[in-house]
């Protein structure tokens, strides 16, 4: 049988799918990502991580002799140690295009929770107002008629884009190279002087953190929205939360923060015009049916031999 760790707190649902992969010879070991990180003692059994969030660190690496993947769920691999897996010959895939779809939904949800300023709408009902201040009513807006810059075009942008235009905006894009689309590709500073809402599609590099810093923010548009759904890292979050206090920004989505779990007492959680989820934008029933096949699957060729499926490392 083999010994999977899955980072990961696990509900009854979600735990019955788990146990029918007992049939294919995988047996899946929960580790809730608010534990501690797992132990040698844990480790020693392991011949595959399956990685949410809680960082796979130099030491779990070693920790596990048996070790022969390391597989992410989702996509970014930054919060695995790459080099400590390829000096053990330790296999690490992702699976892009898994939770495209669910991520592509979040991005429209918080664009439009950020336009309409549901938590200050949401606070208002729920403490017996019926209403906000003018001012705030004014301030209300709608995707038709805007211009969205998406900064990188992978497989949510490309899920998006046809949404947005379908609802009335102007999409256009910021990469590194244009793509075969009817979008326009701009360079990112155009995008960010254009943009009345600008949504985040790249990974955490040494070349895109901060990508969003003091100057850059302070080229987009006044008024405008920034929806983060990608990595915290990418942006300076004290230039954001200077720039949303000043009123340069109107707004933001934000999915992802650069500490995470995020601090209760983080300042941009006191922003009510700020629109915030715990890293929970990939997170659907669907996207983990997805996921789940496409693991064990990657296991089972890691440990008996087999082409991996996306293999980063």
């Amino acid at each position: 049988m083999i010994r999977v760790l899955f980072q990961y707190d696990t509900g009854p649902q979600l735990r019955r799918e788990l146990d029918a992969l007992r049939e294919q010879g995988i047996e899946v070991i929960s580790h809730p990502e608010s534990a501690a990180p797992p132990g040698p003692e844990l480790l020693e059994s392991i011949q595959a991580i399956w990685h949410v969030l809680q960082p796979v660190t130099s030491d779990m690496i070693a920790a596990a002799p048996q070790l022969a993947l390391v597989q992410k769920i989702g996509v970014g691999v930054n919060t695995i140690d790459l080099d400590a897996a390829r000096a053990r010959d330790v296999a690490v895939c992702n699976m892009p295009g898994t939770n495209s779809q669910a991520v592509a939904e979040m991005t429209l949800l918080l664009m439009l929770s950020a336009l309409r300023q549901q938590v200050r709408m949401d606070r208002a009902c729920r403490s017996g107002a019926w209403s906000l201040p003018s001012q705030q009513l004014e301030g209300f807006g709608e995707l038709a008629g805007s211009v969205v810059g998406l900064v990188g075009f992978g497989e949510v942008p490309r899920r998006l884009a046809p949404v947005l235009q379908a609802l009335g905006a102007q999409v256009i894009y910021s990469a590194r190279s244009p793509r075969d689309v009817p979008w326009p590709c701009v360079e990112l500073e155009e995008l960010l002087a254009r943009a009345d809402v600008v949504s985040l599609h790249l990974p955490l590099t040494p070349d895109t953190g901060h990508l969003l810093d003091s100057r850059r923010i302070g080229l987009m548009k006044p008024g405008a929205i920034l929806v983060n759904t990608a990595r915290g890292g990418l942006v300076d979050e004290g230039a954001l939360l200077s720039a949303l206090q000043a009123g340069h920004l109107a707004g933001a989505g934000l999915d992802v923060f650069a500490e995470e779990p995020v601090a209760a007492d983080h300042p941009l959680l006191a922003l009510d015009n700020v629109v915030v989820a715990p890293h929970l934008a990939w997170l659907t029933r669907e996207t983990f049916s997805r996921s789940i096949s496409l693991a064990a699957r990657n296991t089972l060729a890691a440990v008996r031999g087999g082409e991996l499926a996306f293999r980063v490392a």
